[in-house]
């Protein structure tokens, strides 16, 4: 295999055995880097000397005799919306192209303390806004497996990146599928984590308003479930600069091997590519011992409705003058079509949407204590012809409804490969979601464990 076909987790082992050098990996993904970027357009910042030191630092240390950190020479990317010192937090905006961070992101110190080596910032949709990556800063970002469908959004560059072998490891953010949605249509594992567990903040901008505060985290996107729990791990360091960072242990009670499988949450039209994932996604948890039933989830759609509540709240309180000045067609259109299936609240509204959080995550707490495991669908459909949104946004919010409710809990959730289907569209990557109770990440990697087990390895492919 190529050094880029490696996981993070062999390459990390092969450094520190000095089978290969950390210098090696860094040039062997910048070049592949070279290779597909241009054809893709996942990564659209890099400085290459800054990674090659990085990666020299990490094999001064091993000479020394000194200890490496767990990621000691992984390369990673970053997605364009956190803060990396030098480097501009676009988010996607022209507007921001010279808002030059001054200090790294927490994420992005935990990543470094573990030595891994940054090779890139990856793009994301304006506003980090969409299922699908396409700004007037960078352009349009392209599904390696197949171009005619979506990377997804909105860390798309991240997904792409990862699944072309520039990186072992994406980081994502995700506020309403913009992890889990991207592995999904890239072939990956990805996994949003519950709020709090990974430190995040950007000292380039004010604080976010309370939706977002409740609702978005870091996570990474891999092609190893081993290499998820990994830089989980590292990114759930502790940071003083996040209040809302909690230091749970990364490992839980025991708890029964057992799930649940919703293949229709609340009348959810799910296409039958789809439903035959999730089902194969079930049979493999049988087959390593797990108990299995199908039942009925806990509510989708009404945290589905506060999700978007809190968000427009905030979009209309703070982002409405940024969306002019910034007039991104994409952004701007969709922004339209939200505002049409969920008006700006007002204050009652937004209060009443802050109040009916604490039943819903009562609710799903007592489901996911009889069930540690919920699985169900990542989307309704197969990944969606690439920019679908712009003719029918409609049809591609009904088809995320499982994206956009698990976020207002603030409880973990995973997007599990399960291999290529040939759909409409073309041969296309399907999967399913892992949804487990607040801090209970550990279930989730376990159960990804053995469905990736049981299934197809995810090969690096070359767009």
């Amino acid at each position: 295999m190529a050094i880029w076909e490696l996981d993070g987790a062999e390459i990390a082992a092969q450094i520190a055995q000095g089978a290969i050098s950390a210098r090696e990996v860094a040039e062997a993904t910048l070049a592949r880097m070279d290779s597909v970027n241009p054809v893709i357009n996942a990564v659209v910042a890099r400085d290459d000397a800054a990674a090659l030191a990085a990666a020299d630092a990490v094999d001064a240390a091993r000479a020394s005799g000194a200890a490496l950190g767990p990621m000691a020479g992984v390369p990673v990317t970053i997605k364009e919306n956190v803060d990396q010192a030098g480097f501009a937090t676009t988010n996607g905006l022209r507007i921001q192209r010279d808002l030059i961070a001054e200090q790294d992101n927490p994420v992005v110190t935990n990543l470094r303390r573990a030595g891994a080596v940054i090779v890139g910032r990856t793009n994301t949709p304006a506003f980090s806004l969409r299922w699908f990556t396409r700004n007037s800063l960078h352009g349009h970002t392209r599904n390696p497996h197949n171009a005619a469908i979506t990377p997804g959004g909105s860390s798309g560059g991240a997904a792409s990146a990862t699944a072309a072998g520039i990186g072992a490891i994406g980081h994502g953010t995700d506020i309403g599928g913009s992890i889990r949605y991207p592995a999904y249509a890239c072939g990956l594992q990805g996994i949003r984590p519950t709020l709090g567990r990974v430190a995040a903040w950007n000292g380039s901008a004010p604080d976010r308003h309370i939706g977002a505060q409740l609702m978005a985290v870091s996570g990474p996107h891999a092609r190893s479930v081993r290499d998820v729990r990994m830089a989980l791990d590292v990114m759930s360091q502790p940071d003083l600069r996040d209040p809302w960072h909690t230091p749970a242990p990364l490992i839980g009670a025991e708890y029964p091997r057992r799930a649940a499988l919703c293949v229709a949450p609340e009348g959810l039209q799910t296409h039958p590519l789809v439903e035959a994932a999730l089902r194969d996604a079930a049979s493999r948890l049988i087959d390593a011992g797990w108990r299995v039933d199908e039942v009925d989830s806990p509510p989708f759609r009404a945290p589905a409705r506060c999700q978007a509540q809190l968000w427009l709240a905030e979009m209309a309180r703070g982002a409405q003058a940024a969306f002019a000045q910034e007039d991104d067609l994409d952004a701007n259109h969709v922004l339209a079509e939200m505002h049409k299936l969920t008006p700006v609240p007002d204050l009652n509204e937004v209060l009443d949407a802050m109040q009916s959080r604490l039943g819903f995550l009562r609710e799903w707490q007592s489901f996911l204590a009889k069930h540690p495991v919920l699985i169900c669908p990542i989307s309704a459909e197969p990944p969606f012809p690439d920019l679908l949104d712009l003719q029918d946004f409609p049809r591609v919010m009904e088809a995320q409804l499982t994206q956009v409710g698990l976020p207002l809990m603030g409880l973990p959730g995973m997007s599990v490969f399960t291999g290529f289907e040939q759909s409409e569209a073309g041969r296309v990557p399907l999967g399913a979601q892992l949804i487990a109770g607040r801090y209970r990440e550990d279930i989730l990697l376990d159960a990804a464990e053995a469905i990736e087990a049981r299934g197809p390895a995810i090969q690096v492919v070359t767009p």
